[in-house]
Parts: structure tokens; sequence; C-alpha cells
């Protein structure tokens, strides 16, 4: 067996049904939707290629500059509340001097919010933010009706507060990730650290955080990528109001192929946001990879 394995030809056979299935899936719609953006693309008829005029379009389009500030305050919205959350979660759950009763239950109650559909996650947050019959507005109101907070009609709050509800959905798997994480380090480190008179806190902030290093390359990424792609909690939270405060460069490619069959036009919006991740990725990669530690 292990002669068969290694022959390139037999890693190739191996390799191979998979790697179709990645291009199909994966590579050809990305490069389809690149070359549709130098085209004038209804979704049906033949494209005719008009070159950068997409591209020219999408720049001076009045809710492009709107789009991108939105979509980085939704990145670092989700980045601080799922890295932070996630951390000192991960970090309570794992400390043993912290004897928490029903701590599977608390484990497992973090994590149903991500099996939620956004849909769901969407239509509970409108519940609890809605300014006439929300949950927080109708505690607030209950003492004085000056206190109750447009949430979602306020176009200063409303990217901040669909921003927290898709953060709070998307938190567990912060959570299990950092936590796996710590469980996999080696006992030894912090007994070691514990004779030395080290606290629990000591001991995470000199062993812990800096051994999470190639988790929180993975879950950066997701945070801060994910934050740029949003589009589906604000889709039913706010539908991209109030006018456009809620408008991202998903939602742009969203109202451009879908709304007004502009198909060219979303797909030039397409790729301008993987290009943004692309860098993101790129760069939080390249930050975080300098020194890699190995237990």
């Amino acid at each position: 067996m292990h002669r068969y394995l290694g022959k390139k030809s037999s890693i190739l056979v191996f390799t191979l049904p998979f790697l179709i299935l990645y291009t199909c899936i994966l590579v050809y719609p990305i490069g389809q939707t690149f070359v549709r953006s130098f085209s004038d693309w209804d979704g049906i008829t033949e494209p005719v290629f008009t070159g950068l005029q997409n591209y020219r379009d999408l720049l001076q389009d009045s809710d492009f500059p709107i789009a991108v500030r939105n979509g980085i305050i939704f990145a670092l919205v989700l980045f601080v509340y799922q890295q932070g959350m996630g951390t000192i979660l991960a970090l309570i759950f794992n400390t043993r001097s912290l004897k928490i009763r029903g701590s599977r239950f608390f484990r497992t109650s973090f994590f149903i919010p991500v099996m939620l559909s956004s849909t769901v996650v969407g239509q509970l947050w409108v519940q609890i933010l809605s300014y006439n019959h929300g949950l927080i507005n109708s505690i607030l109101g209950s003492l004085s009706e000056s206190l109750r907070i447009p949430f979602l009609s306020d176009p200063n709050l409303a990217i901040y507060s669909v921003a927290f509800a898709n953060a709070w959905q998307g938190m567990g798997i912060t959570f299990v990730f950092l936590l796996t994480a710590i469980r996999s380090i080696p006992e030894q480190y912090y007994e070691a650290a514990m004779i030395d008179g080290a606290t629990s806190l000591q001991a995470h902030r000199k062993i812990t955080l800096p051994l999470l290093q190639e988790t929180y390359k993975v879950t950066f990424v997701m945070s801060l990528t994910g934050g740029l792609r949003a589009f589906d909690t604000m889709f039913v939270m706010t539908g991209g109001g109030p006018g456009n405060a809620t408008t991202t460069l998903s939602y742009m490619m969203y109202n451009a192929a879908f709304k007004r069959g502009q198909f060219g036009y979303g797909c030039a919006s397409a790729v301008v946001l993987l290009a943004e991740c692309l860098v993101l990725t790129v760069f939080i990669n390249k930050v975080m990879g300098k020194e890699r530690i190995i237990y």
C-alpha cells in the first residue's frame, strides 16, 4: 500500500475527483464572475463586452463609498465581539479553578445561534430592537417614552445594530475553535507555570494566548471576511435601509443583479468584494505568520 501511495500518479488518482469537484463548484463560477464583470449582461441574453465600464460605474456610484464603509464597520463589530467574547468565554470554561455548574449546558447554548437560520436570527433581533414593540424599547418606554432608542431606524445606529445581531449569531463558532485549541495545549505547561507561582490569569496571558496564534489566524479571517460579505441578516432586519445606511457591497450586488437585471454590474461588485477579502486574508496571514509557535 505504501508503495502505491508513494507514487505521484497514485496521489493524482486519489485527489483528481476532489480537484474536479472543487473546480466545478468554486473555481469556474469565480472565473465566470470575473469574465462577466467586463460585460453588459442581463443574465439571459448574450453578454456584450464593455471593458472596464462596470467598474467605472461602480466607483462613481454614490452608494459605493457608503457600502465600503458599512462593510468595514460590520467587519470590525464582528471582529471585536466574536474574538473578545469567544476568548473570554473559552478562557473561563478552561480555567479549572472556576467550577461552573452546568458548564456543558452553557457551552451548548453558546453554539445554538450558529445552527439557526439567518432569517430566524434576524426576526428575533427585530422583535428585540424594534422601536414600537421591541423588548428593549418596551422596557425603556415603560420608564419614559423619551428613553426609546431607534436601533433600526436611525441611520447612525442601524449598521451597528445589525452587525451586533450577526456577531451574536456567529460567536459560537469562534468560541468552539478557541476552546478546542486551548484544550489541546499540553497540561504540563500550566503545571510548570503554577509551580513557578503564576496565577491563572498570568498563565493564560503568557502561555495560552501566544499558543493560540494559529487558531486566531483562522478566526480573524472568518470574522473580518464574514463582516465584509454580510448580506442575509441586514436583508431580513433592515432591507439595506434606512435609506442606504446598511447597504454593503454584497447588497449592491444583489440589487444590481436581481432587482435591476444588471448582472454584469453585479459581477463587478462581487469581484471588488472578493478582492477585498483576498487582500485582508493575505494581510492577516502575513502579519500573523512571522513567528509560528509549535508545541
